[in-house]
């Protein structure tokens, strides 16, 4: 028997999906294990290696002799956003070109809320005072205009020495272009402030413009020691329990790579649970017909929302805004709000607000016994009867408690003026009015119309809220997979091994360097192999999508496209003298499709190429129809709950005795192992053929 085994950690949970044998001849029911567990915000290390020797307890083996059997172990995590929403990372410096020391705190003019006059800028990763500027110029050709004062490098290190630097960024003009000068501040850097680590803005993001280099290198310089650290414990605390292999880690790209690969730039790590979450959705929903999603992930901490387009997730590479950072890493694109299980329900100035500031794992919401003292989502889904103090709560793992929990919101609603019931109900239609604004303002600012998609609900309290606030957007159709409690778990092991790389390279798309562009794709192509290999995979494996991005001269954004298709590394025969004409009446025919006009007679101009690169590897089935004759199962038994309608006797089903084709008329809820689901008035669900459940709005 081998496994593999998909680990995301949240901010309150920590998440398994365990794939048993059989993967290359598909799966068989039973042959996909969950599991949850607290996370150990101290060391979240710990929280994963506990989460493994459960599961491997569960097979009858002890952790060492499951650790020797897992075929690969793929981690999501939250570390690197988790220190962005702190602000506890390293103690960073920038070093960077004369006159351009204020880069970061311009941000080309940007303001998330331009009509807030209160809105605080973002609390600043580097201080200007660790901002120090050398004298040097790289042109935008690549040639040297003025040479690189090494002397005022030197002395840069000694002031940043002074103030106890952590971590070192290095972001000079044009350096992507000509990145010797960014090379040699490194070297002067490694001698003067040795074992500081060093992120450099050439290797992290190889694109113009400035601003997005020197944000993206920042926002790695500063995250980086922490996730290296966590990774370092991670990988070792593994191969002291006996697991032999490379840890794969989760990237916000969607795709996999090993931790040697993420160690050269963590930024990459940002967002990967929610990337995990949207990759699963795209392949679950996919495979039973449903190509147009609304994504909605609800877990402890956060509610995080994802749309995907005719079976896709595309990983965008460009203006990515993530804790008010600008990260211009390839990431898939997913919205995150503070509004989940643990979000503590407070006043504000007489107002009733649900989050951000969230109870977390510990001391946790107050049902869960551990010291919470403030009244969290979790404890109003309890007053209301949703969730239950009767059986074991996240797979029996503890079970809630009701102490304290009514006197809580009873103080809460006190200030009010109304019962502790009445509070509970209003926190639960103010977070779920949250949550429907959140995905209104974003899909509206993608010209989409929620109505026209199913909504896909995940996460150990997405299911609870799913159908309500589907019926709010104008949605009629809500798919819940079985698997959803741990669903970003899941999306690590349904996600491939891969690498998204670009280079700069700027010119008129009808006089390229063929010889140039060749060698570009070539270096890129190199260094796939390179971290293929490592993870134990051949070149020939490996599906490549050779990419350009281009775009009207004068225009700021580039669009990206692919350009040619194939398996393997070294298929650049497409690099020819039809390229050009290929590539302009590609990027017209893109031009038009997003913009919905093109410039006729106007050339185009190349700004980069990219290898998009992955190795398909074996996953679930994620089909099911409804071919299983209906079945209308008994209740398991009654209790008060409110669902919208006020008190009244709800029908309780357990979700492991509903087999294919069972349906659910609501009111109802659903318990299952890791999660609830709730039967809103005037919805049914249904069992498909592989266990999932569909909930319908009846007319």
């Amino acid at each position: 028997m081998s496994y593999r085994v998909g680990i995301d950690i949240g901010g309150t949970f920590t998440d398994f999906a365990l794939l048993k044998d059989g993967l290359k001849d598909g799966l068989k029911d039973g042959q996909v294990i969950l599991h949850k567990n607290l996370s150990t915000p101290q060391d979240r290390s710990i929280g994963v290696m506990e989460g493994l020797e459960t599961l491997a307890g569960k097979e009858g083996l002890s952790l060492g002799e499951f650790l020797t059997r897992c075929e690969a172990i793929v981690h999501g995590t939250t570390v690197a956003d988790n220190i962005l929403i702190e602000m506890d990372g390293a103690v960073t410096g920038l070093i960077t070109t004369q006159g351009f020391r204020d880069e970061m705190e311009y941000r080309r003019g940007y303001k998330e809320s331009i009509w807030d006059v209160r809105l605080e800028p973002p609390i600043p990763i580097v201080p200007r005072r660790r901002r120090l500027t050398v004298p040097e110029r790289v042109l935008a050709d690549g040639s040297v205009h003025e040479e690189l004062d090494e002397a005022a490098v030197r002395g840069a290190c000694a002031r940043l020495r002074k103030q106890g630097v952590e971590s070192v960024a290095i972001g000079l003009i044009f350096a992507h272009v000509n990145g010797d000068h960014e090379d040699r501040v490194a070297q002067i850097v490694a001698e003067e402030m040795p074992g500081i680590p060093v992120s450099l803005g050439h290797r992290i993001l190889s694109r113009a413009p400035e601003y997005d280099r020197i944000s993206t290198t920042v926002v790695n310089a500063y995250v980086a020691p922490r996730v290296n650290a966590y990774l370092e414990r991670l990988v070792s605390r593994l191969a002291q329990a006996g697991y032999a292999r490379q840890l794969m880690v989760m990237q916000a790209s969607g795709g996999v790579m090993t931790r040697a690969y993420i160690e050269a730039a963590p930024i990459r790590l940002l967002a990967s649970g929610p990337a995990g979450g949207v990759i699963a959705s795209a392949r679950t929903g996919g495979a039973k017909g449903y190509r147009n999603l609304l994504c909605v992930d609800m877990g402890g901490t956060s509610y995080d929302m994802s749309v995907v387009r005719d079976g896709a997730a595309p990983a965008e590479a460009g203006w990515n805004m993530h804790h008010r950072y600008l990260v211009g890493v390839p990431m898939v694109q997913a919205e995150t709000l503070g509004a989940g299980g643990g979000s503590i329900c407070h006043i504000d100035k007489g107002e009733l607000k649900v989050g951000p500031a969230s109870a977390g794992a510990a001391p946790g919401p107050i049902c869960y016994g551990r010291g919470g003292l403030r009244p969290t989502v979790t404890d109003a889904l309890l007053m209301l009867g949703i969730l239950s103090t009767g059986e074991g709560f996240a797979g029996g793992s503890f079970r809630l408690r009701d102490e304290g929990v009514a006197e809580a919101f009873a103080a809460l609603g006190a200030e009010l003026g109304y019962d502790a019931q009445q509070a509970a109900f209003d926190c639960w239609r103010l977070v779920n009015a949250n949550m429907t604004q959140a995905v209104r303002r974003t899909t509206a600012a993608k010209g989409m119309d929620p109505a026209d998609m199913m909504m896909l609900a995940y996460g150990g309290n997405g299911p609870a809220f799913a159908a309500i606030q589907a019926q709010d957007l104008g949605i009629s159709q809500v798919l819940v997979p079985r698997a959803s409690p741990t669903f970003s778990a899941l999306g690590t092991l349904v996600a491939h091994p891969a690498i998204d790389e670009e280079r700069s390279c700027s010119a008129p798309a009808d006089a390229l360097d063929l010889d140039r562009l060749r060698g570009l794709w070539a270096d890129l192509a190199a260094d796939a192999a390179e971290h293929f290999g490592e993870a134990g995979f051949s070149a020939d494996a490996v599906q490549a999508r050779w990419r350009v991005a281009m775009r009207y001269a004068g225009q700021n954004w580039a669009l990206t496209f692919d350009l040619h298709e194939g398996r393997g590394l070294d298929d650049l025969g497409f690099v020819d003298d039809t390229l050009s004409a290929r590539a302009i009446a590609a990027f017209n025919a893109r031009h038009l499709a997003e913009y919905g006009h093109v410039r006729e007679g106007e050339v185009p101009e190349i700004t980069g190429v990219r290898l998009t690169a992955q190795v398909e590897t074996p996953m679930p089935p994620a089909g099911g129809g409804f071919t299983a004759p209906v079945v209308e199962p008994a209740p398991h038994g009654y209790r008060r709950a409110n669902l919208g309608d006020g008190f009244a006797d709800v029908a309780i089903h357990k979700g492991p005795d509903l087999l294919p084709g069972a349906r659910v008329t609501g009111p109802a809820i659903i318990e299952e192992v890791f999660t609830t689901i709730a039967i809103y008035p005037g919805w049914q669900a249904r069992v498909d053929d592989v266990g999932d459940y569909l909930l319908v709005r009846q007319s």
